[in-house]
């Protein structure tokens, strides 16, 4: 008896000496792969209660009300943050999600990242749509690009003119830092610190001719 007296003492002082940290965290949700939906042409930002239409109309068949919250909870479930959402980092106040198409109070989004179903919703402020180049220009600037896993090997090259058979300046090996200058259509400008601490600029091909991503923001 004694013995469990004390480990629930043991277990009380410990919640009083971590000042009772029960925190649930929101899922993040981040690009870990070169893409796969090339249809797309940018990020919509997305708030926590958004309804998406089947048409650009507000009389139009609704498919779904989607919501999410601080408790790591989405609806509907059988959507859920990952298919949902390209970009969701609660803690950066981020939440992306990608559009094919768009009106001037409209845009079309992707809501399944599983299937590629799309739907509309109404644009809540015109300056949340971002094109992939602004986007990049924005958070690839302010963060940095990171090398998404299964990229071609080609893509650690750095050329010296935005182009394929431009000469080599020099190769990524293990990239600590890829510092974005300038989008220049699907070629990038960067300043890569490698684990040499050499010091690397030229250009990079952070998006293939046919939209998939090799590149992306390192957001985290």
């Amino acid at each position: 008896m004694k013995k469990i007296f004390l480990f629930i003492v043991i277990v009380l002082m410990s919640f009083v000496t971590t000042g009772f940290n029960c925190e649930i965290y929101a899922k993040d949700v981040i690009p870990k792969a070169p893409s796969t939906n090339t249809q797309t042409i940018g990020l919509y930002q997305v708030g926590d209660d958004i309804t998406i239409y089947k048409e650009p109309d507000e009389t139009s068949q609704i498919l779904y009300r989607v919501r999410w919250n601080k408790n790591n909870e989405f609806f509907p479930e059988e959507i859920g943050f990952d298919k949902f959402f390209l970009v969701f980092l609660e803690k950066k106040a981020l939440a992306f999600v990608e559009v094919t198409d768009y009106t001037d109070e409209w845009v079309q989004i992707v809501y399944d990242n599983s299937t590629g179903a799309t739907g509309w919703i109404k644009k809540d402020d015109p300056y949340k749509f971002m094109t992939w180049i602004n986007f990049y220009n924005t958070y690839g600037k302010k963060y940095g690009l990171t090398l998404l896993h299964g990229a071609p090997e080609s893509c650690k090259n750095i050329k010296s003119e935005t182009n394929d058979l431009a000469q080599n300046i020099s190769t990524m090996n293990y990239p600590q830092k890829i510092n974005l200058n300038v989008i220049r259509g699907n070629w990038a400008l960067v300043s890569v610190m490698d684990l040499d601490r050499m010091p690397k600029t030229g250009y990079i091909r952070w998006r293939s001719d046919d939209g998939i991503r090799y590149f992306f923001p390192d957001l985290k």
